[in-house]
């Protein structure tokens, strides 16, 4: 049987200590910063692709205890792991990831963290039933979570279906968070990808209260004359 433990031993023999030490710096992890304490093995994503795919029969229980690991790379393949395991499973599996995976947000705790997992597993859980967890995530106090339920929408918005997406960047559009903002802008880009027009009518309803980091993401693709006009307010 596949196990947490085997899985930590098989990821600890391909740790790199240069990769490590720049990923301390890339993700943030000094005193105060978002990623404060977080520790590296030094492995590249594709490397932690392959081992996933080794482990992913590894049963549920062990998932979690993979993703309890004080190492980055080793809570990042439990997740990979959940996503590979999701797409496959039945309707009673599904539940029991998505309900242990919103049991351990506080441990899918970096950007890539969430952005790997939360649309695939929450917006693939949520595609057929009420989206109204999605908002207690937007209003929780943790920053992943609110992160989880930005990104969580993608998988809708990959479908041509904005609504929630459009109501959780309006709860999170003057989020304080750079993580946030940066998700938040996204999103809504990816909405425009789709439809302009209406993240436009977002964006006129919301841009004087939106944080510029938000802001910037959104119009990224815009013509230049018109991101100009956004970011001066001549709209």
């Amino acid at each position: 049987m596949y196990t947490a433990q085997k899985l930590a031993h098989a990821l600890q023999q391909l740790a790199n200590t240069a990769i490590a030490t720049h990923s301390q710096r890339f993700f943030k992890t000094g005193p105060g910063e978002y990623g404060e304490g977080d520790l590296f093995l030094g492995i590249r994503v594709p490397v932690l692709r392959k081992q996933a795919r080794i482990f992913k029969t590894m049963p549920a229980s062990e998932v979690v205890q993979a993703l309890h690991s004080p190492h980055h790379e080793i809570r990042l393949c439990a997740l990979l792991v959940w996503v590979l395991q999701f797409q496959k499973a039945n309707d009673s599996d599904k539940k029991i990831i998505y309900d242990l995976y919103m049991a351990n947000t506080r441990y899918v705790n970096n950007w890539d963290l969430v952005d790997t997992s939360a649309h695939p597993i929450v917006g693939g859980y949520l595609q057929d039933k009420s989206r109204d967890p999605l908002v207690r995530l937007a209003q929780s106090d943790l920053l992943w979570e609110r992160r989880i339920a930005m990104i969580a929408t993608y998988h809708f918005i990959k479908q041509s279906d904005f609504q929630d997406a459009l109501r959780v960047a309006g709860i999170l559009v003057a989020d304080p968070q750079d993580l946030i903002q940066k998700a938040v802008g996204w999103m809504l880009r990816e909405v425009g990808n789709r439809n302009g027009s209406l993240e436009r009518a977002f964006l006129k309803a919301h841009y004087r209260d939106m944080g510029r980091t938000a802001l910037r993401y959104a119009i990224e693709k815009f013509p230049p004359e018109e991101r100009l006009r956004w970011q001066s307010g001549k709209i």
